[in-house]
């Protein structure tokens, strides 16, 4: 879906500056600490004998939650439910390698053997890889660009065989004679059977 869209689109960074801004689509870090309390709050409801539902009602948390937490607290304890746990998945690329990532980018497509300075999902993609030796899927590279605060940019479409002075031509001398015709403001017909067809 992703790659067709921004096969044709051209990505450069909105902002010089890059890696880790806050504000910029980046989530504000959990509260660990609070997290922790809240799981020890749960032990110590398990131990007066309550069940999975009414931690979670009294806890505001899921179900889910409070069911992994009892589970947590019966085979390891207390000890099981302290220290931070990282929400989410790790990130791949540290911010060194980002950094590495946008300095490439920046080069310019050219700077890496490619026809165009036009950079698609499927180029930095290779670049990464290349600069890393991580692997990314193109529909997951535009969260990484958009990460550095790079945005999309479509490119203006011309065909490469206009010729501007023969447009500037026309419209100089052809176009005022067609809209001074008395005829050249109402739509023709394209019939070919119809005999006021122009």
């Amino acid at each position: 879906m992703w790659d067709n869209v921004h096969m044709a689109q051209r990505w450069s960074p909105s902002r010089r500056s890059s890696v880790g801004r806050q504000g910029d689509g980046v989530r504000p870090r959990r509260d660990f600490a609070a997290l922790e309390k809240r799981r020890l709050a749960a032990a110590r409801l398990f131990e007066q004998g309550l069940t999975p539902a009414e931690v979670a009602r009294r806890l505001e948390v899921s179900c889910q939650s409070a069911l992994t937490w009892l589970r947590t607290w019966e085979s390891q304890g207390r000890a099981g439910l302290r220290g931070a746990r990282r929400a989410g998945r790790l990130p791949r690329l540290s911010a060194e390698q980002l950094s590495a990532v946008e300095a490439a980018l920046l080069e310019g497509a050219r700077a890496h053997g490619y026809s165009t300075d036009l950079w698609t999902l499927a180029r930095v993609a290779e670049v990464i890889e290349r600069v890393t030796g991580i692997g990314y899927h193109q529909g997951h590279v535009w969260r990484i660009l958009r990460s550095m605060g790079w945005s999309r940019q479509k490119p203006a479409r011309r065909a490469v065989e206009r010729d501007d002075q023969a447009v500037a031509r026309w419209i100089r001398d052809v176009w005022p004679q067609v809209k001074k015709t008395p005829d050249g403001a109402r739509p023709g017909s394209f019939s070919k059977t119809r005999a006021a067809s122009r």
